[in-house]
């Protein structure tokens, strides 16, 4: 029960450069489903503050191109193919700022999108949920056809449905949970791959 904000994995994070203890997630994800490749164009769903942009950079390397889009404001990056957007991913400005800034489709969506807890169980199930279908609806829009979206969830009454949703446009859905995760939290991940546009959408 007792949230420990200052854990093994924030001090390494700390020791290592990494601007989040999340970084160690995506790490441990990238290593399980190979989910980036050198010269790759990614989209990072829900970046601030950054520790996700930091490890997708690394793999994919100068010849790939990252874009990590956030309400918060993000500090600056020394990385050349890291590009921070601040704004709203449902506004369709930005959608297309997006799409603009990654000049060509993405190889890869991540989306570690969640909402600010209010402590009301069903509000927050039902915001993260929300906020899974956005992020599946836009990786619909920015994908490549093969491509592969990782999306952050929660446990919660609706996960059939979610699943059944996913998998109308990828041909693998596994669940997942990184051993970095909070030992208290209920989050876990879909890993998503190979998307198959569906006729006419």
């Amino acid at each position: 029960m007792a949230y420990k904000p200052h854990d093994a994995y924030y001090k390494k994070a700390k020791q290592e450069g990494y601007r989040s203890r999340a970084a160690y997630k995506l790490l441990e994800l990238q290593q399980r489903f190979r989910l980036m490749k050198p010269g790759d164009l990614v989209v990072d769903l829900g970046a601030a503050p950054g520790g996700w942009l930091q490890v997708a950079t690394k793999i994919v390397g100068r010849s790939g191109k990252v874009v990590g889009i956030d309400l918060q404001v993000m500090e600056p990056f020394h990385e050349p193919n890291v590009i921070p957007v601040h704004g709203d991913i449902t506004a369709p400005a930005v959608q297309q700022e997006i799409k603009k800034l990654l000049g060509g489709l993405a190889h890869c969506v991540l989306s570690d999108l969640a909402p600010r807890l209010s402590g009301i169980r069903d509000a927050d199930n039902a915001r993260c949920l929300e906020l899974n279908r956005i992020a599946l609806t836009l990786a619909t829009e920015l994908l490549r056809p093969g491509g592969i979206l990782l999306i952050k969830s929660f446990v919660n009454a609706e996960l059939q449905a979610l699943t059944l949703e996913i998998k109308q446009y990828f041909r693998s859905v596994q669940r997942t949970r990184p051993e970095a995760t909070r030992q208290a939290s209920s989050e876990f991940y879909f890993c998503a791959k190979d998307y198959q546009p569906r006729p006419g959408g």
